[in-house]
């Protein structure tokens, strides 16, 4: 799948395209079958499919400082949209510029002179255009007028055992509830933080329990305070994990950080790229009394840990939920 970043990176003499357009942000199952269609359009129609993106997210350029929770870096998102046959991951630099061009402007000089769009597939509660006032009726008309279908397809909802539209807004609010499994239900695969391995108070080692501490990027979705089961990814390894989030009350930290114990490995993890992904939730977030609790309820919180994992992990694929997935089992 080729990258490109802005329409300069348009090579010369490219022909007709399949083009959809959104965040994307966290590819989930909703974004999976927009791009599907466009996949499966373009393959009918036997042109090349672009996956149009944009970056920053468009809340941060419209209202400063509003930024919603990211549910995946740029690359993952890139990673994740080459897996659906796409041919291009096109991100475009969300300007103030762009965010003054109106509807009929887009169309033009985005899907139409840059990107010769013949089909353009989107969601049905897609906007676009200055102040959001271009949709999907616009995006139709202007279609009619500069020469591409657009097809609109309304986003996947579930409704056991309520009615809910699967969303990035959805799958943020279950991941700031620490819904994990709600949140992977919407996403097709586990909840996922991409970071760095920082230095901390290496407390954990002096409890018997030596954890990595993930430095993330600002924005990151960041599950609720609390204990959960995952794993814990480090190159082409996929190792079991209790992971803590939160600021250590036992010992009055403030500083807010997520730490992954792996289990039964005792190295140094330090300066290494890993990604740690959310199974369960085991509980929230407690302050102990002393040493010896918090020791002993982490003896037991790796046991869950291990227990969840050894029935989940092997179902399916590292990426996708297994249909058993475990339900969040904090009280």
């Amino acid at each position: 799948m080729l990258r490109w970043r802005g329409l300069e990176s348009v090579p010369p003499g490219w022909g007709r395209c399949v083009v959809t357009v959104g965040v994307f942000d966290g590819v989930h199952r909703g974004h999976l079958q927009l791009i599907s269609r466009a996949v499966e359009l373009g393959r009918e129609r036997g042109l090349p499919v672009v996956v149009v993106t944009f970056d920053p997210h468009p809340a941060e350029v419209v209202r400063p400082g509003t930024h919603p929770a990211r549910l995946s870096t740029l690359d993952r998102r890139a990673d994740l949209v080459a897996r659906t046959g796409a041919d291009v991951f096109c991100v475009l630099p969300f300007t103030e510029q762009l965010s003054r061009m109106e509807p009929a402007g887009f169309a033009h000089e985005v899907l139409v002179d840059r990107l010769h769009a013949a089909a353009v597939v989107v969601g049905s509660n897609f906007t676009f255009g200055h102040r959001a006032t271009g949709d999907v009726a616009a995006l139709g008309e202007l279609g009619r007028r500069f020469g591409f279908t657009c097809e609109a397809l309304d986003l996947i909802a579930d409704s056991d055992p309520v009615e809910v539209t699967f969303s990035s807004t959805y799958i943020r609010s279950c991941i700031d509830a620490g819904a994990v499994r709600d949140a992977a239900h919407a996403l097709g695969r586990w909840h996922r933080v991409d970071g760095v391995i920082v230095h901390g108070h290496k407390r954990g080692r002096d409890l018997g329990y030596p954890t990595a501490n993930v430095s993330s990027a600002p924005y990151t979705a960041i599950p609720a305070d609390g204990v959960y089961a995952g794993w814990f990814r480090i190159g082409d390894r996929r190792l079991m994990a209790a992971i803590s989030v939160g600021t250590n009350p036992t010992f009055s930290g403030r500083v807010r950080t997520v730490e992954a114990y792996a289990l039964d490995v005792d190295e140094d993890f330090y300066g290494h790229r890993v990604a740690v992904e959310f199974v369960a939730r085991l509980r929230g977030q407690e302050h102990f009394d002393g040493i010896e609790p918090l020791i002993a309820q982490m003896g037991r919180d790796v046991q869950r840990c291990r227990e969840i994992l050894t029935a989940t992990g092997d179902a399916t694929g590292p990426d996708d939920v297994p249909g058993g997935a475990p339900p969040d089992v904090a009280g």
